[in-house]
């Protein structure tokens, strides 16, 4: 190497230009000076040495090269040698090794966020939202149960869903889940909406493609499939209706169609499903033997479509083959072989944000994973799968549409909306805590004339606290009761507050409101506007309505067939 070479950056190891910042903890790559340096110096060659100063001896006795010094700790040269000076110390191979793995780490951290970055921007660009259009609760909120729609479509425009029935079809509610997860995540119900169940669809604000809002009017007596398509309907308007149909607003949609189907099921490698007899359907081109199959691709969009096959050979029959798929499915989403696979994950990550429409509060790859996160605190044990009770049209000498089941399906919409599961989920509450509760109700009653209570306002609609103080008096004899406005704060539940020596009124109260044991809280009474002791009752958010019972069921009422996705069915 010639004189101009040295000194340069390039003569440098690459792994001494990256060094450990102690302030950041990262690795920091150091250049070489800009400023002006000293000249290097000669390396050693035979002839006479020309001293550019006059040498100093070291107490040693030992020449010294001028302007030479040693580092702290570096031991002394051997006498009689003159030790040379380098650009840089050398160091051990061990140490050399280690900047070098570590500025190689820190160069592919910088690249992997980079490439990170512009993964993550190509994840947001697949994405294919479409607005509420106002129908949606905003979306959901980490500490609140929520509620996500899922629709299926029979959509046959489009790469991958071309050659199913009715070509050119524009998509309408096929397939309809009203997927329920818990405040505590413990566990989750998803209900299914038969697509043949008669309903009414409301009138729908809808947003067009130039920006402008169309109301398209809604219709009576009508399939809930046509809540999406006909008409120009959007998903927003297949969340207004089962708004209207079960009193439980959805949070956000996630919309997929046949192609949907068969990439997912291909990204995670198939799932396994179980038929309790041969199939050959030529409707929907499945052929299956007897037995566990893992099926994937066109197999498994055919086994969703099955319904002539098995059981009675309509929609409800495919309902059930339909949640058996979403069961396995669930258990492969969930499984080491899944989620231990970087193959596996960054395919789904592809596939799934290709596949899926999602409402506009959903519309970035970041609140997907936030929804993602919250999902996967489920156990598919607690994860129950149902159907809206419905019974067949009566109108209908030829049974091809259903109606609500009046008589059960009103309890199961209930259940949904006070959170109530449809497993057995061990709650964190003790025996203890629980027998507690239960004994606040036991006791002797006072009669309702001996009643003194303060109504207040803590969540409730507007006017409620009135309208039970008009009901407690008028119809149930509670004359020395009064409306003290509004609470401090907003409760989620009403609760019941007294002293200990008005235990006997607050069980009678409470026994006319309907409120369980938990609703009452043991602690001092209150003065009401007469001066005399009272006790407190805060109608929360659970208020109904004067009368309506505010006992929230612990249990859920029984349906005519549930299962839960970690079990393996058999389709007959």
């Amino acid at each position: 190497m010639d004189a101009q070479g040295r000194g340069r950056a390039d003569n440098i190891d690459p792994a001494d230009q990256w060094v450990l910042n102690p302030d950041t903890g990262e690795y920091e790559l150091r250049l070489t000076p800009s400023a002006p340096q000293s000249a290097a110096p000669q390396a050693a060659v035979p002839g006479p040495r020309r001293p550019s100063a006059p040498t100093r001896t070291a107490p040693s006795g030992t020449p010294e090269v001028p302007g030479q010094r040693r580092r702290r700790g570096e031991p002394e040269p051997p006498p009689g040698r003159r030790s040379r000076r380098q650009p840089v110390q050398k160091k051990s191979k061990a140490k050399k090794a280690l900047l070098w793995t570590g500025g190689s780490m820190a160069f592919v951290l910088v690249a992997v966020s980079a490439a990170g970055y512009l993964y993550i921007k190509h994840l947001n660009d697949n994405i294919t939202s479409v607005s509420d259009d106002g129908a949606s609760t905003g979306g959901f909120s980490k500490d609140k149960a929520i509620n996500l729609l899922i629709i299926g479509t029979d959509k046959r425009t489009g790469k991958g869903n071309e050659g199913y029935g009715d070509t050119g079809s524009v998509g309408h509610a096929d397939t309809n889940i009203l997927l329920h997860i818990s405040k505590d995540r413990s566990n989750a119900t998803a209900l299914s909406i038969p697509r043949d169940l008669i309903v009414d669809v409301p009138d729908c604000p809808t947003e067009q493609s130039d920006g402008t809002t169309k109301v398209i009017a809604g219709t009576q007596n009508v399939r809930f499939n046509t809540s999406l398509g006909q008409d120009g309907r959007t998903p927003s308007c297949t969340v207004r209706t089962v708004t209207e149909l079960t009193g439980i607003q959805p949070d956000n949609f996630m919309v997929a169609d046949f192609n949907a189907v068969k990439t997912l099921t291909d990204a995670v490698g198939g799932v396994e499903v179980c038929l309790g007899k041969n199939i050959d359907d030529k409707q929907s081109h499945l052929k299956l033997s007897k037995g566990t199959h893992t099926i994937s691709g066109e197999t498994a969009l055919a086994f969703v479509r099955t319904r002539h096959s098995v059981g009675f050979g309509g929609d409800l029959s495919r309902i059930q083959l339909q949640q058996q798929f979403l069961s396995a499915l669930m258990r492969k989403l969930s499984s080491d072989s899944t989620l231990t696979s970087p193959t596996k994950l960054l395919k789904l990550a592809e596939v799934g944000t290709k596949a899926l429409t999602v409402d506009s509060q959903l519309d970035s790859i970041g609140k997907l994973k936030d929804l993602g996160l919250e999902l996967g605190k489920l156990n598919p044990k607690n994860l129950t799968f149902t159907t809206i009770p419905v019974l067949d049209n009566p109108a209908e000498k030829v049974k091809a549409t259903v109606v609500l089941n009046e008589s059960k399906a009103p309890a199961v919409f209930q259940a949904i909306k006070d959170d109530v599961s449809f497993t057995k989920v061990k709650k964190k509450q003790t025996q203890a805590g629980k027998d507690a509760a239960a004994a606040r109700l036991e006791g002797s009653r006072s009669a309702a004339s001996a009643v003194r209570v303060r109504i207040l306002n803590g969540g409730a609609p507007p006017g409620s606290a009135q309208e039970t103080l008009s009901w407690l008096q008028n119809d149930e004899g509670v004359l020395k009761s009064e409306n003290a406005g509004n609470a401090p704060a907003e409760l989620a539940r009403t609760t019941l507050e007294y002293a200990p020596d008005q235990a006997d009124q607050a069980r009678e109260l409470a026994s006319l409101m309907g409120l369980s044991g938990s609703a009452m809280k043991p602690g001092k009474s209150v003065v009401n506007s007469q001066g005399l002791p009272a006790i407190t009752l805060t109608l929360g958010k659970d208020f109904q309505g004067a009368g309506v019972s505010l006992t929230t069921p612990t249990k859920a009422p029984d349906v005519d067939s549930k299962t839960t996705a970690d079990k393996v069915t058999c389709a007959k």
